[in-house]
């Protein structure tokens, strides 16, 4: 290894391509690495860990890992697959691990970002940087946002809806999680790379899933009330799904031996299956007054538990089926999750009550008083394998760990997550808790004590949670945003600064904000069902809130004239508000059938539009409230946005069926066809002020600008965000579209830039506000052709910057990219924006001149 490491040991010519498209691979990969190296590189570690310890080999060994050779073993090991072997080297090694598990998805694809991405943008502190970033000096350097210690997530996997279970399999190598799509995926535990298409057989939402403890098996419960079992290493299903339940099946359970299955379902009952036949024995369990929502199986065997929404935790012997005892009576509110520890002493549960408890589960009795910290639902709990750590996760959006004997919490809350943590479990090493989210990610957490940056880190500058609505003054002076952290907050559209203290006062998420035309005024509307007037320029409520709604509130908007507040309610109601006394202006707008979600007036203030989750369109008039002519109907799905053009001419509409329908105000008719290209929920539209363009933003992460006439989309889908873009606007001026997303960053973009890009006209390649930090060399990478305009490059879903024809520019860790400032964006307002200087940047065939020495040599 001394002798024949070296840099870019298998001489690849561009950083653009992946592994995958270097044609002599294999030949180059033979003819540099020797067997001995290859050999070398794997299995050192664990020679040197039986060796009998000398002090040489010890300073030998400390020599390695503070010198460049280290990264050219991780490169070297790349080639000869070997991340494996270095896994088994002792925490001494500990950093470099960190790394590898960070970047080494990325090495794997393209080995030259080994260089050009991991190294560069490892943490600051890190030891990997501090020894080696500085002789790579022609690589991306980070100007703002670089993060000094090691996050305490290793690794983020962004999964197309809401992740409902997590599990790992027992030799630690697997995550598999289910969401509310159906779909059942495996991951690898290092890489958080797909093993295999999704699992798909479900019609409907699988709420839990296990593995067997051989690692063969998984079993899932569904909405669709049906279990099924899959072939881990195949991913097909083992036969027919097995069928009793006649309500959702919420929980799913593996006992020790591999032989049963233990369900819970909302129809109350708990049932035992049979894995060979996949029959049901025994009649159902039957005690609980409601919903089963979780079950938990002894290690023996000889015990079931379960936890259920009528409060209680009941004990049942698992092959008669009796009840053990009353029922465990000590929450105030729904048990969302049990779990029994190895030793089978001790039984855990997790309430909306927002405690968890620990009780004997011999004789019943609580131990000790709650484990309280969590400020809401604890939706999931765990037990580490020797019995000692409670692991907890809540729909405070944290996971935290806990002495399971004295009940205090271990360290600081693991932050991360921007919805409710639905699913937790520890790796059979103790080294990692995985977690699954309803913001659509699963983390892998390193649950060991050691020196690591606070997943918050400093004090938030931005929103802490989705953001769900933005709004921008006429005067494009200021960007208003509501949150699900329940505050309104306003920011200064040139520097992204906020302005004043967070708007507080709601008691629910705000999904709505809207301002007067005057800038004097903002209206809020919330999940506690009330409406809120605020002073703009102080915060202050002006007046009581705004109460008549009998549900969720996720729409408000004012008339033009700034007298009237229109809101729109799950209650299926639109009501009209007098902006100056808070008095309801007439009887409710009624007609809908289902949610309102969105209800806008026209800018001549005739007309109300609304949307609503009974997939029509109305139009009413606004004077006398009465409906106008019949529901549109076009769409297949719920109806989330809707507006109005300026010119009241006609109205545009985003769906749930992935489509955007625009039709006459006056008529009803539908024009042309539906605009389609979006791949998940249409959350927000909006029109330009002169009609022209159309904004739409999606749960696909994506926004995209259209014609308004003809209905061609502009362009590539806007990238960017990696959460739902929840709500778009476009500035009076047409200047700049805001975007606000559930990754709960608030993106600012250059409109007129992005129209120009259309149009191909040249833009620098920038990742920072400042233009000396452009792209040098920007046209080797060529990136100025439809296919890849400067408004198109965003990190793709796995971390990918990429021009044409799949060039590989740069990979972005997930730590990094949701504040990543983009090419086309003005601002990017969040926690930490992040920034890049590409300025010296080698990439493409001149890659290998990123290293100092090579640098030195072709200036002399």
């Amino acid at each position: 290894m001394e002798h024949e490491l070296r840099f870019n040991i298998c001489s690849l010519e561009s950083s653009y391509l992946p592994n995958s498209a270097v044609h002599d691979l294999d030949k180059r990969v033979k003819d540099s690495i020797s067997a001995e190296l290859s050999y070398s590189c794997r299995f050192w570690g664990i020679h040197v860990g039986a060796a009998s310890f000398e002090q040489s080999l010890g300073t030998e060994v400390a020599a390695f890992f503070d010198d460049e050779r280290l990264l050219f073993w991780i490169e070297a090991l790349d080639w000869c697959m070997g991340y494996a072997e270095f896994i088994q080297i002792s925490d001494a090694a500990r950093d470099t691990l960190r790394f590898v598990r960070m970047f080494g998805a990325a090495i794997l694809h393209s080995t030259p970002h080994l260089y050009l991405s991991a190294l560069p943008l490892a943490p600051k502190q890190s030891g990997v940087f501090r020894k080696f970033a500085a002789k790579f000096p022609c690589t991306p350097q980070l100007v703002a946002g670089h993060v000094f210690k090691w996050p305490a997530t290793e690794k983020t996997i962004h999964v197309h809806a809401m992740v409902r279970s997590v599990a790992i399999s027992p030799d630690g190598k697997r995550i598999v999680g289910s969401s509310d799509h159906g779909d059942i995926q495996i991951w690898d535990m290092e890489t958080g790379e797909a093993l295999c298409t999704p699992l798909r057989g479900h019609t409907a939402t699988v709420w839990s899933i296990a593995i067997s403890p051989d690692g063969k098996y998984i079993v899932s419960g569904s909405a669709d009330q049906t279990i099924r079992m899959w072939d881990v290493e195949t991913g097909e299903a083992l036969r027919s799904p097995l069928r009793g339940h006649t309500g959702a099946v919420l929980s799913v359970i593996f006992s020790s031996d591999g032989k049963r299955i233990v369900s819970g379902s909302l129809d109350t009952t708990i049932r035992r299956w049979d894995v060979e036949t996949g029959t049901a024995f025994g009649a159902p369990l039957q005690g609980h007054t409601n919903y089963v929502m979780s079950v938990a199986i002894s290690s023996d065997g000889q015990r079931i538990v379960s936890g259920s929404q009528d409060n209680t935790v009941r004990v049942w012997d698992a092959h008669s089926g009796e009840a053990f005892g009353a029922p465990l009576q000590e929450h105030r509110s729904t048990v969302y999750s049990v779990a029994i520890s190895p030793d089978r002493k001790r039984i855990v549960s997790g309430s909306a009550d927002n405690t968890i408890r620990v009780w004997d589960a011999e004789t019943g009795e609580a131990l000790g008083a709650p484990l309280q910290g969590h400020t809401s639902l604890v939706l999931s709990v765990a037990i580490s394998s020797d019995g000692k750590r409670i692991v907890s996760g809540s729909a405070d959006d944290t996971i935290r760990v806990w002495d399971a004997e004295t009940g205090g919490a271990v360290g600081a809350p693991f932050r991360g997550h921007s919805s409710a943590v639905c699913s937790v479990t520890i790796s059979p090493d103790e080294k990692h808790i995985v977690s699954g989210s309803w913001d659509s990610t699963v983390r892998v957490w390193d649950a060991l004590p050691v020196e690591i940056e606070e997943a918050l880190g400093a004090t938030p500058q931005g929103h802490t949670k989705p953001v769900f609505s933005v709004a921008i003054s006429s005067d494009e002076k200021c960007i208003v945003s509501g949150s699900m952290d329940r505050t309104i907050r306003v920011w200064e559209m040139e520097t992204g600064k906020a302005l004043g203290v967070p708007f507080q006062g709601h008691s629910g998420y705000v999904y709505s904000v809207a301002i007067s035309s005057d800038g004097k005024r903002i209206v809020s509307g919330s999940a506690d069902n009330t409406i809120r007037v605020w002073n703009a320029e102080t915060g202050e409520a002006v007046g009581a809130p705004l109460r008549g709604h009998t549900e969720v509130i996720p729409s408000v908007t004012l008339s033009l004239d700034g007298k009237r507040i229109l809101s729109g309610s799950i209650d299926s109601t639109i009501r009209v508000w007098d902006l100056e006394t808070g008095e309801a202006l007439g009887a409710p707008l009624q007609g809908h059938t289902g949610t309102v979600w969105s209800a806008v007036i026209s800018s001549n203030g005739k007309h109300i539009v609304s949307g609503s989750s009974d997939s029509t369109v109305r139009v009413w008039d606004a004077k006398s409230g009465e409906a106008l002519g019949v529901p549109l109907r076009g769409h297949t799905d719920k109806v989330y946005s809707v507006v109005i053009s300026h010119d009241g001419k006609y109205i545009v509409s985003g769906s749930g069926d992935h489509t955007i329908r625009r039709w006459d105000v006056e008529s009803g008719e539908e024009l042309g066809a539906p605009l389609r290209g979006h791949t998940n929920y249409i959350l927000s539209v909006a029109i330009s002020l002169d009609g022209r363009h159309i904004v739409s933003g999606s749960l696909d992460n994506t926004f995209r600008v259209w014609d308004a006439t003809n209905g061609e989309a502009l362009g590539a889908p806007l990238r960017g965000h990696i959460g739902g873009v929840h709500s778009v606007e476009i500035s009076s001026k047409g200047k700049w579209i805001v975007s606000g997303s559930l990754d709960m960053t608030i993106r600012v973009w250059d409109f007129e830039s992005l129209h120009n890009s259309y149009h191909f006209t040249a833009t620098k390649i920038c990742f920072s506000p400042n233009l000396t930090h452009a792209l040098c060399s920007e046209s080797t990478f060529s990136c100025l052709e439809d296919s890849c305009t400067p408004a198109s490059l965003g990190p793709s879903e796995e971390g990918w910057v990429m021009g044409p024809e799949g060039r590989l520019l740069l990979w972005i860790p997930i730590s990094l990219y949701p504040a990543m400032h983009l090419p086309a964006n003005k601002l990017v307002i969040s926690n930490d924006s992040s920034q890049l200087d590409l300025s010296r940047f080698a990439h493409g065939t001149s890659w290998k001149m990123c290293r100092e020495h090579d640098v030195v040599a072709s200036s002399s």
